[in-house]
């Protein structure tokens, strides 16, 4: 079975251990980076990552995205939640049906 890791602020991955999730704290985009490539390269299957660091780290979550693992995830961290899930969602379904989904005009 592929590892699982967390990482954001201690804050936001504290409570994953409790699920038996590797949790890796950090506070800065750079340090998330480099426990990313870190682990990534350590076999882990998913990795979740906070969406406050997400968003400052486009390049390098970039170079995961044609990969079939790690599975990248942002979810919200204590601080709130940045669109950056839902951004990459509607971002992968634009590349796979090659059109915009939302009616609008909405970035919802």
């Amino acid at each position: 079975m592929a590892k699982i890791g967390v990482i954001g602020d201690a804050t936001s991955v504290l409570g994953f251990k409790a699920f038996g999730l590797e949790a890796f704290a950090c506070d800065t985009p750079q340090e998330a980076a480099h426990i990313l490539h870190r682990i990534a390269g350590e076999g882990y299957g998913i990795i979740y990552i906070t969406e406050r660091l997400c968003k400052d780290m486009s390049r390098e979550l970039e170079a995961y995205v044609r990969q079939r693992t790690p599975a990248i995830i942002p979810i919200p961290g204590v601080d709130g939640n940045f669109g950056v899930g839902i951004a990459g969602v509607k971002k992968s379904v634009e590349r796979a049906v090659g059109a915009d989904i939302l009616f609008g005009g909405d970035d919802e």
